[in-house]
C-alpha cells in the first residue's frame, strides 16, 4: 500500500500538520494553565472579595458562568493537547476526527453567534463599528475558519500524507464521519445538560420549566439516555438510530415550544437569579422566542443529521473495515 502512495504524486503536507501540531500544544497547554486560574474568580466574587454581591454562590448566574468557563477551559485543553500530539505524530485518526469536530463547532457556533452578540449589546454601549467589528470577528471564529479548515482536511493532499507517514488505520477511520460528528454533539450536549444544573436545575418541557430537584432528575435521565446512544451511535447499532431520532425530536420540540411560549421575564423568574445579577440581565434585548430560536437551532441541526444518517447504521466496525478492503 505505501509503495502505491508514493507512485502518486500529490504535495507533502507534513510542515503545514506539524505547525498546526504546535499550535495546538501551546493552545492547549495555555488554556490548561488558565483553568486553575480562572477558579481564582470565585474567591472575587464571594464575601469579601472585589467584586462581592448578595447571593452569589451555587445558583447564581455568576457563579454558573465562571464554572461554564473552568469546564469549557479543560474540554479545550484536552482535546487541543491531543489533536496536537496526533499532528505532531502524524496519526492518520486525526484527519477524520479534526473533521468531525469542526462540523461540530459549526453546528454549535451558528447559535453562539447570536449568544455572545445579544450579550455584548446588553451589556456595553457598543459603536456600530464595534457591533460590526464583533459580527465579523464571530462569523470568522465559527463559521469561515471552521469550513477553511475542513476544506484543507479534506484534501487528498492531506489524506495521502498521513497514509503514507502512518500506515496502520485505527477504529476511528472505520466510522464515517457523520457518526463521529453526532458523537461529539451527544458529547456536548451531555456538558449543557448538567451545566444547567447549575442555573437551579432549568428543564424545558414540552411548555413548562422544571427546575430544582424535578428539573435535576430530568436532566439526570436525559443524560444518561445520552450516553446510551452514544455508546450505540459508535457502535452503529440500528436501535441507537431510532433512539437518537425520537429523543432528539422530541428535546428539540420541547426546547423551541417552552422557550417560546416564555417572556424573557419569565424565564429569569424561574432561574431566581439574586437582585443584582436580574437588574443586569433585564438590559439584555432578548424574548424568549430568541431563545427558542437560539436553543433549538443546536438540537434540531443534530436532529437532520441522525435522519439523514441512516445509511451508516446497522453496520459493526469490523464489517465496514472488511468492506474496505474487498475490491469494488
Amino acid at each position: 500500500m505505501k509503495a502505491v502512495l508514493e507512485q502518486i504524486v500529490y504535495k507533502d503536507q507534513s510542515r503545514k500538520l506539524t505547525i498546526i501540531g504546535l499550535l495546538l500544544m501551546l493552545i492547549g497547554a495555555a488554556v490548561g494553565l488558565l483553568a486553575p486560574l480562572e477558579m481564582y474568580c470565585f474567591y472575587l466574587f464571594s464575601a469579601g472579595g472585589r467584586f462581592y454581591y448578595e447571593g452569589f454562590g451555587f445558583g447564581s448566574f455568576m457563579f454558573g458562568n465562571i464554572a461554564s468557563q473552568i469546564i469549557g477551559y479543560y474540554l479545550i485543553a484536552v482535546v487541543s493537547i491531543t489533536l496536537g500530539y496526533g499532528h505532531l505524530t502524524r496519526q492518520r485518526w486525526i484527519r477524520k476526527a479534526t473533521i468531525a469536530l469542526l462540523w461540530t463547532w459549526l453546528v454549535i457556533g451558528i447559535p453562539m453567534i447570536g449568544i455572545v452578540f445579544f450579550i455584548l449589546a446588553g451589556t456595553k454601549q457598543l459603536s456600530l463599528a464595534a457591533i460590526l467589528a464583533a459580527l465579523v470577528f464571530l462569523g470568522l471564529s465559527y463559521l469561515v475558519f471552521p469550513a477553511l479548515l475542513i476544506r484543507y482536511y479534506q484534501g487528498t493532499s492531506v489524506h495521502l500524507t498521513l497514509e503514507n507517514a502512518s500506515p496502520r488505520s485505527s477504529w476511528v477511520e472505520a466510522l464515517p464521519i457523520p457518526i463521529l460528528v453526532l458523537s461529539f454533539l451527544y458529547l456536548f450536549f451531555f456538558i449543557m445538560f448538567h451545566i444547567l444544573i447549575l442555573f437551579n436545575g432549568i428543564f424545558p418541557l414540552f411548555g413548562t420549566f422544571l427546575f430544582g430537584f424535578k428539573g435535576i432528575i430530568a436532566i439526570d435521565v436525559t443524560g444518561g439516555l445520552i450516553v446510551l446512544l452514544t455508546w450505540g451511535t459508535l457502535h452503529r447499532h440500528e436501535w441507537s438510530w431510532w433512539g437518537s431520532v425520537i429523543l432528539f425530536g422530541m428535546l428539540s420540540t420541547s426546547t423551541i415550544m417552552t422557550f417560546a411560549m416564555h417572556s424573557f421575564m419569565d424565564i429569569l423568574s424561574v432561574l431566581a437569579f439574586p437582585p443584582t445579577e436580574l437588574q443586569f440581565l433585564q438590559g439584555i434585548p432578548a424574548q424568549g422566542y430568541h431563545f427558542a430560536i437560539l436553543s433549538g437551532i443546536p438540537f434540531i441541526i443534530t436532529w437532520l443529521i441522525a435522519v439523514f444518517s441512516r445509511r451508516n447504521f446497522g453496520v459493526t466496525i469490523n464489517s465496514a473495515a472488511e468492506s474496505k478492503k474487498t475490491p469494488a
